[in-house]
């Protein structure tokens, strides 16, 4: 709850850092800038000591009303305290970034008012300050000893959460059939060794139903000598819960008289101990917050060979990873058709056989989709709506008012409690950054390239130290909000790491009510109120943009913008009140230009025009001199200024334009230019998609923090610079290189290796038509694609050595009749494209090749007449693309009888004459068949839902692809 603390002590610390004084140079300035200085490192020890003190007590002071008054109080003073940091640095900028002498000291007179107003307005924070600590010892907010951590009795509402669960009429139990048999035969198994069992899930997914009712089972519980039942939480008295242990092993009566009341920890330790010693015991432990308790239960229930079981439930893999081999369940949300019928055993129980009402059964069928599955919104929104009368407009204004029944709703609180357990038990730094994930809509796939971006951009993010960058830093972020089941991963990339993530929708109703209520960030969706809170730090525009009333927050620091529907104009007036603006999102808004207001923003750190029509970056981007993120992506630029060589904060540049799609070419996309000397982006770790010259291949070899890089139009005279600047880039990972043209030879032989490459992309002809020997130095290759090489020996064989290979990509790259994949090569790839290869006519795959292999492409293979008979032997083979193969390839594949594919789920096959199916059916997968660029494709690619909006924006040929069978 000390978030907007942590998140102004960032930036205080950075702002002292900042030598902005020696910057400016203002003589009148200096004795302001010098108070100022002084007065922060003051407000920073009180604010310090403040979030201490908020961190140690909150979590268990949820509820009441005196502390969070006060809380709100100190959010208060925390925004004011950035306000006034962040206008700072922002007339720090504008004081040093001008064209010209008149022009700075033009703005050095006219900020003198402003920089003197900064003493008052800190006077003003230190006695707020002041008035807050008076206010914390007045009403008796202070620590205290009764509130050490891990020292205090459950929360009441936890307790009558967890008891109605346990108490839950298991009769109405519906989904999760294979997760509770296999429960039970755990818990029946012959071992002799204690077992300890894990249920892991978000909250709300039903397992302390789950294992009570299991519990519960009179054959279960007869089979063991002795039992127990207790509830940790995420406050837990150690002792206190040892003593319950007793209470429920030995009896009450036992407990009292034989004085466990008064014994030490390590003496209940010892009792358990030697009361299990000769039985067989099933203990449960619900709902473990963290794995250090167990190392007292784990001394307390003892290994003694006797077959007994420990039931954990939980929210947290890592504590779920306690679990022995595996012996874990995770549940996952409920398919429809059991969502609807729990609904309707909930909400219709009067009804005869539950049956819905026709006249309502759309909004039932609509609040049902709105629970995605949880069972616990399910119960609860059912329960309510089974008094309700059986009206229409009566249920359609229930779920109109959802998420205002979410936040008021006293019938509804058991919901947004049992979800707000798992956000309140967050870590300041990791709150934060979910709270920003609720500015996302409703089922977005939260990339995390993207929001890793943001999180940096907005100063959420930690340094670490140690050569740890950022982004890795907010990676970690993004996997322990996954292990805390508040993510979950919707997609990986080919060496595993997620790529996207999905927020469940009340998870984000709740987050979203908590951030509003905050002052963090609003999410705007069009409905209810015109009205948005000019306190809001963060705004995202969802829909009916232009319904707004009022919005001229001189606060906001995140203006991210979802309705495309937007005019120019609008955007032009609005920008112009966020002074102090850090992220600005237009992707997909129809704008032609960059709005001339963007420049004076000197705050900005993150820029994202991707899919607009802007033409040009103008030159005054050279005031954006904070600037860390600039997408340009699927615009028009087809050239950036001199200016832009300046920015030397900047960490990621992506810009390309593209053509429209063209089968044979390598300039579908077209590389922007860069003007100017590039050695000054030292902080860049991603260029994508740069034109190639003489002097930017040699000043590559300056940018030492490179990650990731994709270089077109590369002439065979560039290759040896380039190569030796790729050398001086000891983190690169990520390469594509393309060649100018289909007709220019690439000469590759006598380089160095790259050690550290695990994506690679090459594109061009290759001399003597022969893989060059430095393919035999990518070890970590994991995702490669060869375009237009023109080889003329079978490059599978010099590949084979690959043995972390996942996703291989062959496309016009063999001049050759046969390629052969033998046993044992490519134990690890998943994913094989074979494309445009006009001479191939047989493929011999051996049994023991590509034993991991799920999904086999090919397109264009005009003289492969015949479906490889070792295909057969690929068993883990689920789907297979087919686009433009020769009639009698395909006619040897009708029937469910065929040997050969049998095994295989789905079999798609497409025309590129047929725009259709590449809209509806497979987009992503299709253009990498036909288009030949895989590289960065979560970076690179929009969503499948976007290409319309890419239609809207360009016009590219008409292609596509026609499905013709599937899912056998």
């Amino acid at each position: 709850m000390a978030d907007a603390l942590f998140v102004v002590l960032r930036k205080i610390a950075l702002s002292l850092g900042e030598e902005t004084l020696d910057k400016i140079g203002i003589e009148q300035v200096a004795p302001i800038m010098a108070d100022f200085e002084h007065s922060m490192k003051q407000i920073e020890g009180e604010l310090s000591v403040m979030q201490a003190l908020i961190g140690q007590v909150s979590a268990h002071r949820v509820g009441d009303k005196a502390f969070d008054a006060w809380l709100d109080q100190v959010r208060d003073v925390a925004h004011e305290v950035e306000d006034i940091i962040d206008e700072y640095a922002y007339l720090a900028v504008q004081g040093v970034d001008t064209s010209s002498f008149f022009k700075r000291k033009f703005h050095q007179i006219k900020n003198f008012v402003a920089w003197q107003k900064f003493s008052s307005q800190i006077s003003q924070v230190e006695a707020r300050i002041q008035r807050l600590a008076e206010m914390r010892s007045r009403y008796g907010l202070s620590v205290g000893e009764q509130n050490k951590s891990k020292d205090l009795q459950p929360a009441t509402d936890h307790i009558h959460m967890s008891d109605s669960a346990y108490l839950t009429d298991y009769s109405d139990i519906v989904g999760n059939v294979d997760e509770i048999r296999r429960l039970k035969e755990w818990l029946h198994e012959d071992r002799q060794g204690r077992t300890l069992i894990a249920i892991v899930g978000m909250g709300g997914l039903g397992k302390t139903t789950i294992a009570s009712s299991v519990y519960k089972n009179e054959r279960i519980k007869t089979s063991f000598d002795c039992h127990a039942w207790v509830v940790l939480s995420q406050s837990y008295k150690v002792d206190e819960l040892l003593r319950e242990i007793i209470n429920q092993l030995i009896g009450e009566r036992a407990t009292i008289s034989s004085g466990f009341r008064t014994m030490s920890r390590m003496r209940l330790v010892e009792v358990i101990q030697s009361y299990l010693q000769e039985k067989k015991y099933l203990i449960v432990l619900d709902d473990v917050w963290d794995k250090d308790v167990w190392l007292i239960f784990n001394h307390a229930f003892v290994r003694n060979n006797c077959g007994s079981k420990v039931l954990m439930t939980t929210r947290r893999k890592d504590v779920s990873s306690l679990a022995a081999d595996s012996y874990v369940i995770e549940l996952k949300t409920l398919k429809y058709a059991e969502s609807w019928e729990l609904f309707c055993k909930k909400a219709f129980h009067a009804s005869k056989d539950n049956t819905c009402p026709e006249n309502i059964r759309h909004w039932a069928n609509k609040i049902v989709a709105k629970c995605q599955g949880l069972p616990l919104a399910i119960v609860t929104l059912g329960s309510i709506l089974s008094y309700c009368d059986l009206k229409e407009q009566e249920w359609a204004f229930f779920y109109n008012q959802l998420s205002w029944q979410l936040a008021k709703n006293l019938e509804l609180s058991w919901i947004s409690s049992v979800l707000n357990l798992s956000l309140n038990d967050l870590p300041s730094y990791l709150r934060t950054c979910f709270l920003y994930c609720s500015l996302y809509p409703e089922d977005y796939k939260i990339k995390r390239k993207q929001i890793s971006k943001l999180w940096i951009a907005e100063g959420l993010v930690e340094e670490r130290g140690d050569g740890t960058t950022l982004e890795e830093v907010a990676e970690c972020y993004l996997i322990e909000l996954t292990q805390r089941s508040l993510l979950q991963v919707t997609e990986r990339n080919a060496y595993g790491r997620a790529r996207t993530f999905l927020m469940h929708d009340l998870v984000r109703e709740v987050t979203s009510i908590t951030a509003k209520r905050e002052k963090f960030g609003i999410a705007y969706g069009g409905a209810g109120t015109a009205q948005v809170s000019n306190e809001a730090c963060r705004l995202s525009i969802q829909r009916g943009a232009l319904t707004l009333n009022s919005l001229g927050s001189s606060r906001l620091r995140s203006f991210i913008v979802f309705d495309t529907e937007v005019p120019c104009p609008w955007i032009h007036d609005i920008l112009s009140r966020f002074r102090l603006l850090r992220v600005l999102c237009l992707r997909f808004v129809n704008i032609e230009q960059v709005p001339g207001v963007v420049t004076e923003l000197y705050n900005l750190r993150y820029i994202d025009f991707s899919y607009t029509k802007v033409k040009m970056i103008p030159a005054s981007f050279r005031k954006l001199v904070n600037l860390q993120v600039l997408d340009l992506r699927f615009t028009y630029v087809e050239e950036l200024p001199l200016e832009i060589t300046l920015l030397t904060n900047l960490r990621h540049l992506h810009v390309f334009v593209f053509h429209g799609f063209q089968q044979r070419s390598l300039n579908w996309l077209s590389a922007t230019k860069i003007h100017g000397n590039i050695c000054n982006l030292k902080n860049l770790q991603a260029l994508q998609i740069v034109s190639a010259n003489k002097d930017l291949v040699s000043q590559l070899g300056n940018l030492k923090f490179m990650r990731s890089l994709a270089i077109m139009e590369v002439r065979q005279s560039y290759i040896g610079e380039l190569w030796n600047s790729l050398t001086k880039m000891p983190n690169l990972s990520r390469l594509v290189i393309s060649a100018c043209d289909m007709e220019e030879i690439l000469d590759l032989k006598n380089l160095k290796p790259l050690p550290g490459l695990k994506f690679f992309q090459l594109s061009g002809k290759l001399e003597t038509g022969v893989l060059p020997l430095i393919f035999y130095n990518f070890d970590k290759l994991t995702w490669l694609k060869i375009d237009w090489s023109g080889l003329k020996k079978d490059p599978i064989s010099s590949l084979s050595h690959m043995l972390n290979l996942v996703d291989l990509r062959l496309n016009g790259t063999y001049c050759g009749e046969q390629l052969a994949f033998r046993a044992g090569w490519f134990p690890k790839l998943s994913y094989l494209q074979l494309s445009n290869m006009d001479n191939l006519n047989w493929i011999e795959i051996e049994d023991g090749t590509m034993m991991c292999l799920n999904q086999l492409e090919l397109f264009g293979l005009g003289n492969l007449k015949v479906v490889p008979d070792g295909i057969k032997y690929i068993r883990t083979l689920h789907q297979m693309y087919l686009t433009d193969m020769p009639k009698e390839f395909l006619g040897s594949l009708q029937g469910n009888e065929n040997p050969i594919v049998q095994h295989i789920h789905n079999i798609h096959i497409f025309e590129s004459s047929d725009s259709e199916a590449v809209n509806n059916f497979c987009f992503v997968p299709y253009l990498s068949i036909v288009f030949m660029w895989g590289f960065e494709v979560e970076t690179i690619w929009p969503d499948k839902d976007e290409f319309s909006d890419i239609n809207c924006l360009h016009t590219p040929q008409s292609t596509g692809a026609h499905l013709a069978l599937d899912s056998r």
